[in-house]
């Protein structure tokens, strides 16, 4: 048996990590401005991190929900007062497709309404209902395509109120800011506009913070910048820095009935370990005032370059939008320069790199950039 080929991978086999660097087999070190698809938040092997993770595992790594877990509790308010959501309950799944697919469901029960509109060049996720709501018919199969669904255009208030006014929707979903889109950020004014008229309409405003949340925008959530609260959020990717773990956000105007949500592994010991590991250190070593001041320094730096199209994003993630294919740049950064960037379109790269990322390191990308643009 082989694994299933659905991945096209980089020529690079990385056995070892810290901080913001992986050493691959034969022993070459790479600096990590993608993070694994903006999973790594605190940095590879963060010491507080893998020692709270070795604590929990010598004690129990897990047990299902039918039992109490004080771990979850601790990190439902280590989140509350971290993102400022402290009056919020939190429902703690896997991955962020499953945040997504379960957000979309709570909103379903509190409105009584089957729709849900989501925004063009959005993603959400690959399993069935997320992908429903994700702009790229290329990944949905036949069993994945239902009717429920309605794309509105980005930023746009005008066809939004119009679906809204039909009152047949249960939620809108919006990412906080578009990553594998190519770092679109939406303005504030559709933010604002869109949640007075959810407000106005009954219809639940969801943030996909995913890949956007975790102080990776300069706040906790990006959609923060622009004074708004959630109904629900989705949260994942940067939660586990590497551990798989997801979560929803959900207002206290939902109420909660047993059955509603389940889950076999979520929530479990070992992910709340590392959740709050990752808390933690975001709050001791200022992460998130970190990701704006360095963000604000490296677009910049790029703003001041020749051979770049467009620049997108708010701290530390970052859209290149190039004038030709991304691929000869990525490649040289990778292959030359030993620098891992991620890619969106056919044209972007996309920054995501771990919050502990320092100037020097950011320096020696826009170094390596600037001679390959």
């Amino acid at each position: 048996m082989k694994p299933f080929d659905v991945y096209p991978l980089y020529n690079v086999t990385p056995v070892r990590a810290l901080g913001c660097k992986l050493w691959d087999d034969q022993g070459r070190e790479y600096l990590d401005l993608y993070g694994g698809h903006a999973v790594i938040s605190i940095g590879h092997t963060h010491p507080h991190y893998v020692q709270r993770i070795r604590e929990q595992l010598d004690k129990m790594a897990f047990y299902s929900n039918s039992v109490q877990n004080p771990l979850q509790d601790q990190l439902a308010e280590k989140l509350g007062q971290v993102s400022g959501y402290e009056t919020y309950s939190l429902f703690l799944i896997n991955s962020g497709a499953e945040a997504i697919e379960n957000a979309m469901k709570v909103a379903s029960f509190h409105t009584g309404r089957e729709k849900v509109a989501y925004l063009s060049r959005s993603f959400h996720g690959r399993t069935s209902a997320a992908v429903m709501v994700t702009d790229n018919p290329k990944i949905q199969a036949p069993v994945n395509r239902g009717h429920a669904a309605k794309k509105v255009a980005f930023d746009d208030l005008n066809q939004l109120e119009e679906l809204l006014k039909t009152n047949e929707y249960c939620a809108v979903l919006v990412e906080g800011i578009q990553g594998v889109g190519g770092i679109y950020v939406p303005s504030p004014e559709f933010l604002r506009e869109a949640r007075r008229l959810c407000t106005e309409t009954g219809t639940l405003l969801i943030m996909d913070e995913i890949q956007s949340g975790y102080g990776r925008s300069g706040r906790f959530f990006a959609h923060q910048h622009a004074g708004i609260e959630a109904d629900l959020i989705t949260i994942a990717k940067g939660i586990g820095n590497g551990y798989p773990i997801g979560g929803v956000l959900i207002s206290p105007e939902i109420k909660p009935w047993h059955g509603m949500l389940g889950t076999t592994f979520g929530g479990n010991h070992l992910a709340c370990a590392a959740a709050l590991a990752v808390l933690e250190v975001i709050e001791q070593e200022g992460l998130i005032a970190h990701a704006e001041k360095l963000g604000a320094y490296i677009t910049e730096r790029l703003g001041a370059m020749s051979g770049i199209s467009a620049l997108r994003g708010q701290g530390l993630m970052i859209g290149i939008e190039l004038p030709g294919p991304y691929t000869p740049v990525r490649d040289r950064l990778l292959y030359e320069s030993g620098i891992f960037v991620g890619t969106a379109s056919t044209n972007v790269l996309r920054l995501l790199p771990p919050l502990c990322l320092t100037q020097g390191e950011a320096d020696r990308f826009l170094a390596a950039l600037a001679s390959y643009i």
